[in-house]
């Protein structure tokens, strides 16, 4: 079982900074940051982009993979965006982990001036991007044309350093999304169903689970070839209200065949309150076990 964390872009690099630094020293096997530009209540900011948050982190540390979660359609464009990608993963020296997901129907949706989408149109925009993204960071010239998003001889040299490209690690809860994840993707990451009860949350992750194996399946891979990421802190009860109860979602989510398991850093209030003495006994007294 690997452990990540999330590192939310809402405090100046000042205050961050020493966050990814901290993660990479306590070991987790990766980071990630928020791809919005303006999320839930916290769009009354502050907020900063995710781009130069992981390109200022890869600066302080050598040895994390470093990622998104998840980038959304809402607002990136797979050209503009293949360059970032290609960017990134260069400064990080080949570190990049790229969560993609479908867009959400908040503030990222509404912001430009155009309406939120249906939740077919959201799938068939997502399979757009993931089909344009994933060609335009495996070939030199690329010219694409969809209902969504367009290429005309685009470019991409020198391309990733990863090769064939950074691996994708896809949002996906519904059949389609699951489709793509089983044809694209290095990773497939869920949140779960959305409960107020815990078990009714931890029902729902085991039913997509099962659905991630058959996507698997008719897609013709081999289960192992597909790592499974699980957003812990989409549960009722935030992961880190202890190290017991940590430890004991981590075990969980393992029995239901995922690899990874994700938390978040604790904030003070809001969204993933929590103690930050709780997450360094995670990482001093849990993680160790988990190797």
């Amino acid at each position: 079982m690997r452990v990540g964390i999330v590192i939310l872009p809402d405090e100046p690099w000042s205050v961050t900074s020493r966050r990814w630094r901290q993660a990479e020293e306590w070991g987790f096997d990766h980071a990630w940051t928020y791809d919005h530009l303006g999320w839930r209540d916290l769009v009354e900011g502050p907020w900063f982009d995710a781009v130069p948050t992981l390109t200022a982190a890869s600066s302080v540390t050598s040895r994390i993979p470093l990622g998104t979660l998840v980038a959304s359609p809402n607002f990136r464009h797979p050209v503009h965006f293949a360059r970032e990608v290609t960017a990134l993963d260069d400064i990080s020296a080949g570190r990049l982990l790229l969560g993609v997901g479908a867009g959400g129907l908040g503030f990222d949706a509404t912001v430009l001036g155009a309406g939120p989408l249906s939740p077919r149109a959201r799938v068939d925009r997502y399979a757009e991007f993931v089909e344009l993204l994933d060609l335009l960071l495996r070939t030199d010239r690329v010219t694409w044309q969809g209902r969504y998003f367009q290429a005309v001889d685009a470019r991409s040299t020198p391309g990733c350093r990863q090769r064939p490209r950074v691996p994708f690690v896809l949002a996906a809860n519904g059949p389609r999304s699951l489709d793509l994840v089983a044809r694209y993707g290095a990773g497939w990451v869920t949140t779960g169903t959305v409960f107020d009860d815990q078990a009714a949350w931890w029902a729902s992750v085991a039913q997509l689970a099962r659905r991630c194996d058959a996507a698997v399946d008719r897609a013709g891979r081999d289960r192992d070839d597909l790592r499974r990421y699980l957003s812990l802190d989409s549960a009722p009860v935030f992961s880190l209200t202890s190290a017991d109860f940590f430890a004991d979602a981590v075990g969980r989510a393992a029995a239901l065949g995922f690899t990874d398991v994700i938390t978040h850093w604790p904030r003070r209030s809001s969204w993933y309150a929590g103690d930050e003495r709780v997450l360094a006994e995670v990482a001093t007294d849990v993680l160790p076990s988990l190797r």
